[in-house]
């Protein structure tokens, strides 16, 4: 080695006093007996404050020491090493430091663990990226959830032959809302209303955008065709040709306040259920077909199921969230579906919905649940 490359030698004792990560020998039972350079500028601590008097452990935040205690000591004793624990430091001046710490035991020559050689990284760059992605994560959910709540708010047709009620509760879990909608509309004022309810696939802004096309589109359609099949056909092609929304389900049903007629079409959504005042409720199976786009193809015809309606019957459209759990079945929650609303018959439409929300829906599922019922007077 020339002169020239002289100070670019490191001794292995600078190599590790000055790494670039804390290191820490402990005896067995966490004592320190070696701490570096680096951990001590890190952490403000003097090495005569660490070394025979305090244990490893010691400089944890609570947490952390109890986390040493009961997992890191163990599994040490078990497999000799850890990787990439996170922990807090507790610093000199009694602030905390966020680190990645990584634990190997060392025997002595007879097998015997002597030492645990522990390296300890900063991880103040990985908080912060954590806590920004976190922020940005809320922001985009408080947008999403502004979002569907902008394009869920109006308001509902109103006659004296109709009741109508909504109910609607967004995902409790996680920072995602979901793609469920519902909507009721005017196809013709006073005598056929329009009622929709679907469930885009996906979560976030991605999917509360896309309900909001769908909604609308189902709207400005719905006014160009004959009845609920015509109109899954139309919204089939409005999701190939824009690409949006592929793989929603929704019923549409057309009701005739004057004949008591129900007309309604599933894109492989749950069935309607209608409610008569003199007979069990029912499930309605017939006028189902595919998700919307579930081919890259529109399907023609979408089938379409029929049923003439008694005096003061009620229909009720919903989300899978309504009737699925993780630990039951689906015809399990059909069924629970169908006792809940023969038991509540005689309710008005704004009791049986708010029963239904809290005796059906999961308050601990990450699904939104939506739910719209229609009553003819």
């Amino acid at each position: 080695m020339t002169g020239d490359d002289a100070p670019l030698e490191d001794t292995a004792e600078d190599l590790f006093e000055h790494a670039p990560c804390g290191y820490v020998s402990t005896r067995m039972d966490g004592t320190i007996v070696k701490v570096n350079r680096t951990f001590e500028q890190w952490t403000g601590w003097r090495r005569e404050d660490l070394v025979g008097a305090r244990r490893l452990q010691d400089v944890l935040a609570p947490g952390g020491r109890i986390y040493y205690d009961t997992h890191i000591a163990p599994l040490l004793m078990m497999q000799q090493e850890v990787r990439g624990i996170a922990v807090e430091v507790l610093r000199a001046d009694g602030g905390r430091a966020p680190a990645l710490i990584s634990s190997v035991v060392r025997a002595d020559a007879d097998g015997r663990p002597r030492v645990i050689r522990t390296s300890v990284f900063d991880a103040s760059d990985r908080r912060r990226y954590e806590q920004e992605l976190l922020r940005a994560r809320r922001h985009e959910q408080e947008i999403a959830q502004e979002l569907q709540r902008s394009l869920l708010a109006g308001e509902l047709p109103a006659d004296d032959a109709l009741e109508l009620e909504v109910a609607y509760r967004p995902a409790v879990r996680g920072l995602d809302v979901g793609g469920d909608w519902y909507d009721a509309f005017w196809l013709r004022e006073g005598e056929r209303v329009a009622l929709v309810v679907g469930d885009v696939v996906g979560r976030g802004i991605g999917a509360a955008a896309a309900m909001g096309q769908l909604r609308s589109a189902s709207r400005a359609l719905a006014a160009t065709v004959a009845g609920p099949g015509p109109l899954l056909e139309a919204l089939d092609e409005y999701a190939r040709r824009h690409r949006v929304g592929r793989m929603t389900t929704l019923v549409c049903a057309e009701l005739d306040l004057r004949t008591r007629e129900l007309r309604y079409a599933c894109a492989g959504h749950p069935p309607p259920v209608a409610l008569d005042p003199r007979a069990e409720p029912e499930l309605l199976w017939e006028g189902r077909s595919l998700p919307l786009d579930a081919h890259h193809a529109v399907i023609r015809p979408r089938a379409e199921g029929e049923r003439r309606l008694a005096a003061g019957s009620a229909v009720a459209l919903y989300t899978d969230g309504l009737v699925e759990r993780r630990r039951r079945t689906l015809d399990e929650g059909f069924d629970r579906l169908l006792l809940e609303l023969d038991r509540r018959r005689e309710e008005p439409l704004e009791r049986i919905a708010a029963g239904l929300m809290r005796t059906l829906a999961d308050p601990d599922d990450a699904d939104d649940v939506c739910l719209l019922l229609a009553r003819l007077r």
